[in-house]
Parts: C-alpha cells; structure tokens; sequence
C-alpha cells in the first residue's frame, strides 16, 4: 500500500513568489467521504486519479494513476461541487521539495505549502515563509476546499 505522509502549513508574505510563475492546476472530486477521497487533477498536460484514505495524523493511504488529459477532463465535469484551482510552485529549501499552492476563485487569498516526509516524525529545516501548522485541521484539505470554500470561513 502506498503511503502519503504530509505535513501542511500557512504561508506568509510574499518570498516564496521568487521561485517563478508556478503551474496551474485545476481538481474535482468524484468523492469527498474523508474515509475515501477520490480525486481527478488536470496540471499542465498531464492528469491523474488519486485515491486517498482516512487520515491518521499526519499520514493517509494514497494511490494515484496517470490518466488522458481527455478523460480528466470528462471525469471533472462529473465531480461533485466546484473544482480547486490553484498556481502550484515548487520550491527546494535545504535539501527537501515544498510544493506552495496559491488558490484562485473562491479560495482566493488562501496560500499553502505541504511536504511530503519519508517518516512523520521526520525533521526538516522550516523556510522563512512558513507560517502556522494545519496538518490536522480538516478546513484545509482540498476535497474539504471544493465544499466550504475559504471565503465562506
């Protein structure tokens, strides 16, 4: 079983833009049940089914699949509630990859970074720019963004 062990965390001012223009993403939800998440993302040209389980702190089961950008596409306009669309950068800080999201549409205002750890308790050098821990806080999981989006808060 593949593992996704991820740690999430707000984003302050403006640093991390130095990084460059970033990638747009957009991802709908076939499923929001948080015990079974089932995700269809679209980023440049290329596309995946992700599949994740519950989430146990900070780790969840994940599997993800390349699909047709075509199928994504037909996939997305069955998913449930508004898609998430973000500017995805990646950024490396001392040895580790930072993926930094900056949602658009009703998300707008909201800026994320996650990354992804081989152990939970693994130790990392925190950037400059990051900003309060929201790992466990189920607000911010994207299948929870694409229901009670940030400008409902």
């Amino acid at each position: 079983m593949a593992i996704e062990i991820e740690r999430k965390f707000l984003v302050l001012g403006e640093a991390w833009k130095a990084s460059g223009p970033g990638e747009f993403i957009s991802q709908g939800y076939l499923n929001r049940d948080p015990a079974r998440t089932v995700r269809v993302r679209i980023k440049g040209e290329q596309a995946w089914l992700t599949i994740k389980g519950r989430s146990e702190g900070v780790a969840r089961a994940e599997f993800e699949y390349p699909v047709p950008v075509a199928d994504a596409r037909e996939l997305l306009a069955l998913c449930e509630g508004p898609r998430v669309e973000k500017i995805r950068r990646e950024i490396s800080h001392a040895g580790m990859l930072w993926e930094v999201d900056e949602f658009l549409g009703d998300n707008a205002g909201l800026v994320v970074a996650e990354i992804e750890l081989s152990e939970a308790d693994q130790a990392f050098e925190r950037p400059d720019w990051l900003g309060q821990e929201v790992s466990q806080d189920p607000r911010y999981f994207n299948s929870a963004l694409s229901n009670l989006p940030f400008c409902r808060w």
